[in-house]
């Protein structure tokens, strides 16, 4: 197969203009045989001419070599090959099965490959299955009655689940384009496959992972929701057995050797047992800050210009960041196209957001994350969880400021860069779905994020047209960017203590489903090493 990159390909192409492209770059006429898309964006720089970017993968009649030594040195060609990157050498032997705490994307994916090579493992999950916990959520977005056993952070498919789906990652590595395509297999559409943003959605994003989960099961794994890890058990500083705790309050123990500890970055009880077991763990920098909301439209114009109505574009994104004077950074996070503002903590007595969108991001408004880092430095503290009690410290203000009920506090950007609480809704209708008081920030961020904040939006403000506008709306708190924690662990990704993976994203591995998903993968293929397989 030939791929062909970089090719200009006009919005209302099809696929005998994608062949025509293909005949002219390689000067071939007849000669193909069929034309796929590798991958595809857009390309919005000049505003007059919005076009897509494509990689094509073409397969010819005839010998590839030999029409590549005559195709032009100005076209991107060249001969690629497909290979299983899932495929191992060797078998892997357990005297007991592998545990694996956490049914996110890294703990879906570590489990799964896992069950894929003969291991049956063990997995946990604290939360309810993807149909209960949408049902948990839809009922806490109704009535503020929080639920916290599943949640928008706790559950099958992890925080991810109740996102916008996004499937980018800035990590290159060989499993990224098999975990699409597994991720395909089980429901996802096509079109993850070669977008350069691919993104899956709240709404088709609970399928995927229900149909890995059965697969897991189908090869022998077990799955047990409502179910938590409360303890590990150790000789000689391995790790011998985890101790679990189910819905009704039974506690079992479970012999094992090997736990592959995917619990996400927001189960702070289970940070505290492994204090308490002495593994050894680091605070790590984050990042914090609130939601700003847009109208869609605003954003499709200031992306594409007089193409922002075109079908074929869809939903304008953005990405922006800014170093400021005070030496801090600022920059958009989990930006959710035609999506909604979602009410995320995972404690009683927080108030925490994020964002979601359905795989048509077709809401009104769109809204992202926009953050200021924040160091270890900042949190008053040398122990390696004083981050999580900075993050819960502003979550409960944020609570406090939005009158005890869940309700999210809010403000115009207007507002928010003259210091004045602001009475109401501007433009944008804010999209929490618990309501929101109209409110000072101030009182719910540290000082040095509230003036970072100002000095970012009227930077990014020349960077997209309009992000400043007054009647933009921002809605906080967003403490929940990545974890707050890192669980060391060696070059064979076990921790102090021998036999326990930290994995993804709550260990401080990963952010986001495709780097945590590989990382799931990552640990998992160390079990199976640390058993007698090759890789």
């Amino acid at each position: 197969m030939i791929r062909i990159s970089n090719l200009t390909v006009p919005l209302d192409y099809d696929n005998k203009v994608l062949k025509r492209l293909v005949e002219k770059a390689l000067g071939v006429h007849n000669g193909v045989m069929s034309v796929s898309i590798a991958k595809k964006s857009v390309d919005a720089r000049k505003k007059t001419d919005v076009h897509f970017v494509m990689s094509l993968d073409v397969t010819i009649h005839g010998d590839e070599n030999a029409l590549l030594a005559h195709v032009p040195a100005r076209v991107q060609a060249q001969i690629v090959k497909q290979h299983d990157v899932f495929r191992i050498s060797g078998e892997a032997r357990f005297e007991s099965r592998p545990v694996v705490v956490g049914l996110g994307p890294a703990g879906l994916l570590a489990a799964w490959f896992l069950a894929k090579h003969g291991a049956r493992p063990v997995v946990i999950e604290r939360g309810y299955d993807v149909v209960r916990r949408a049902q948990a959520v839809k009922s806490f977005f109704q009535s503020g009655r929080f639920n916290s056993r599943s949640n928008i952070q706790f559950g099958e498919g992890g925080a991810g689940a109740f996102s916008d789906g996004k499937l980018t990652t800035g990590i290159s590595d060989p499993r990224l384009n098999a975990v699409l395509r597994l991720f395909y297999e089980c429901g996802a559409p096509e079109e993850i496959l070669y977008q350069t943003k691919p993104h899956i959605g709240t709404d088709k994003l609970p399928d995927v992972v229900r149909h890995i989960r059965e697969q897991i099961i189908t090869m022998g794994g077990e799955v047990f929701f409502e179910t938590r890890l409360t303890d590990i058990e150790c000789i000689d500083g391995r790790i011998c057995g985890a101790v679990i705790e189910q819905a009704d309050g039974t506690v079992k123990n479970v012999p094992t050797d090997a736990i592959i500890l995917a619990i996400g970055h927001s189960a702070r009880d289970t940070f505290d047992m492994l204090s308490a077991a002495h593994v050894v763990m680091a605070s790590k920098p984050f990042a914090i800050g609130v939601r700003i909301e847009h109208l869609q439209r605003d954003i499709n114009i200031s992306q594409y210009g007089s193409f922002a109505s075109h079908p074929a574009l869809g939903a304008a994104d953005y990405k922006l960041s800014v170093h400021l004077p005070n030496g801090r950074s600022a920059y958009t996070f989990c930006m959710c196209p035609g999506g909604t503002v979602v009410a995320a903590t995972s404690e009683p007595g927080c108030v925490v957001t994020n964002g979601m969108s359905a795989f048509a991001r077709n809401g009104v408004n769109s809204n992202s994350g926009l953050l200021v880092n924040v160091t270890p430095e900042d949190f008053g503290s040398d122990d390696p969880l004083s981050g999580i009690r900075f993050q819960r410290q502003w979550e409960n203000a944020a609570f406090t400021l939005g009158g005890e009920g869940y309700k999210a506090p809010a403000q115009r950007v207007g507002d928010f860069l003259r210091d004045a609480k602001g009475s109401g809704a501007g433009d944008v209708e804010p999209t929490y779905p618990l309501g929101v008081v109209y409110t000072d920030l101030r009182k719910c961020l540290p000082g040095f994020v509230t003036e970072s904040l100002k000095m970012a939006v009227t930077r990014m403000d020349t960077l997209l047209r309009g992000f400043a506008s007054p009647g933009t709306v921002l809605t906080g708190v967003e403490t929940r960017s990545s974890s707050p924690v890192r669980i060391q662990r060696n070059e064979d990704c076990q921790s102090s203590i021998r036999g326990l993976y930290p994995c993804g994203e709550g260990a401080g591995y990963a952010g986001g489903i495709m780097s945590a998903a590989v990382d799931g993968l990552k640990c998992a293929a160390a079990v199976l090493r640390s058993h007698g397989a090759e890789m």
